[in-house]
């Protein structure tokens, strides 16, 4: 398939996530079915508080007796101390012009609107993914990548908001900290000024970096992964890796305090609230934890159930599979799986669903490099059937809805 024909195709492949997403939205909104309209109303007090602080009446996340300019009041309760007001300005940006909530039909087009970011986030989630992978492993694994993610239930319902707290937007966030993280590393080996050659690439790591800790406090995590990738891929220029990674968190922390409406006191005693990593290690002893996430995993995507165990074999028994371009997605799947046992409920959730583009990504990369093996066209055969099969499969249980 040539390049533009594969460009084509995976725009295809973007166009019909996007109306799977569109579609399990309309059913949920046409029949009320699951947690309709339990979850209108969580969605429907988020949105408010985000729609409150547009207006400039209060910051959202923080006690309700806390206006703007009325900050004397420490930590604790009434503070939201998983996600900052960015989750809630997010969700209420496209509502901030529509029309008041006066009749059942404006609710239904205003719950529409909540979802509109949420559907570019999961396609821009999956455009990276294949930028990323097509970059990484070619053309054959940038379409494995993105099947199992165009078709993947997880996916799809987490897009839609369906039933849940949507997390896309952490989820993009992550994955364009640590890629942007990494082609910043690759930067660093062209004798060229630091921060005003890479300007753009640091900009996108910031709003990576502001995105994902605004929507999810825990993911302050990802600041030293992020370091830690251009440190080890950089030895060279350690002090330009360091001064890059620096600059981008001093950027994200100032779109993080704009997201407080630049008020210094109110943004001070939402991160004292805050709890960044909210973790039981303990959880890690519980045999239960583990059947729960794998399970989780398998109804995200149930491909993963063949795909994944026969990278993991490739990629431990075949020293050829075992390069950074497979290591590094393998380590931050198994990164957010490691805090997604140790956080059963919230946010371990939210990290569960990270892993799934990093597992997508080491999937297709070992199918990459097992594709050019004498063996390449009889897996060739049998990948075409499976990616097959699991998109049909994932068109029909949509069309059941």
């Amino acid at each position: 398939m040539g390049a533009n024909r594969t460009k084509n195709f995976a725009g295809l492949l973007l166009l019909i996530f996007l109306a799977q997403c569109i579609w399990l939205i309309h059913a949920e909104l046409r029949s009320e079915f699951g947690c309709y309209p339990a979850g209108a109303m969580a969605r429907q007090s988020r949105v408010a508080e985000g729609l409150a602080q547009w207006r400039g009446q209060r910051i959202a996340g923080t006690p309700e007796n806390l206006s703007r300019g009325e900050a004397r009041i420490g930590p604790g309760r009434g503070y939201d101390v998983y996600r900052s007001p960015v989750w809630y300005l997010v969700a209420a940006a496209p509502v901030v012009l529509g029309p008041p909530l006066t009749s059942p039909a404006r609710e239904r087009i205003w719950l529409w609107l909540t979802r509109i970011p949420y559907l570019v986030f999961g396609v821009l989630l999956g455009a990276s993914l294949w930028y990323v992978t097509r970059r990484f492993y070619g053309n054959a694994g940038g379409l494995v990548a993105l099947v199992l993610y165009c078709f993947s239930p997880g996916m799809i319902q987490g897009t839609s908001e369906l039933c849940r707290d949507s997390e896309m937007g952490a989820a993009w966030g992550t994955f364009g900290a640590v890629f942007t993280a990494i082609a910043l590393a690759h930067t660093l080996y062209a004798p060229r000024e630091v921060l005003l050659w890479n300007w753009r690439r640091i900009a996108l790591l910031a709003i990576s970096l502001a995105l994902a800790v605004g929507s999810q406090f825990s993911l302050i995590a990802l600041v030293p992964v992020t370091l830690g990738f251009l440190l080890y891929l950089a030895p060279q220029r350690r002090t330009a890796a360091a001064t890059i990674c620096a600059t981008a968190c001093l950027a994200a922390g100032i779109l993080l305090y704009a997201a407080y409406f630049f008020d210094p006191q109110v943004f001070w005693h939402g991160l004292r609230a805050a709890r960044l990593l909210d973790v039981t290690p303990a959880a890690l002893a519980m045999g239960a934890n583990y059947s729960t996430l794998a399970a989780r995993i398998a109804k995200a995507s149930p491909l993963l159930i063949v795909l994944l165990p026969v990278a993991l074999l490739g990629y431990l028994l075949w020293r050829r599979a075992r390069y950074f371009g497979n290591t590094a997605p393998l380590l931050m799947a198994a990164f957010c799986v490691v805090l997604a046992l140790a956080a059963p409920d919230f946010p371990g959730q939210g990290f569960a669903l990270l892993a799934m583009p990093f597992l997508f990504t080491a999937v297709a990369g070992v199918m990459a490099d097992l594709l050019e093996t004498r063996f390449g066209s009889l897996l060739k055969a049998v990948l075409t059937a499976l990616l097959s099969a699991y998109a049909a499969w994932n068109l029909f249980a949509l069309a059941q809805v």
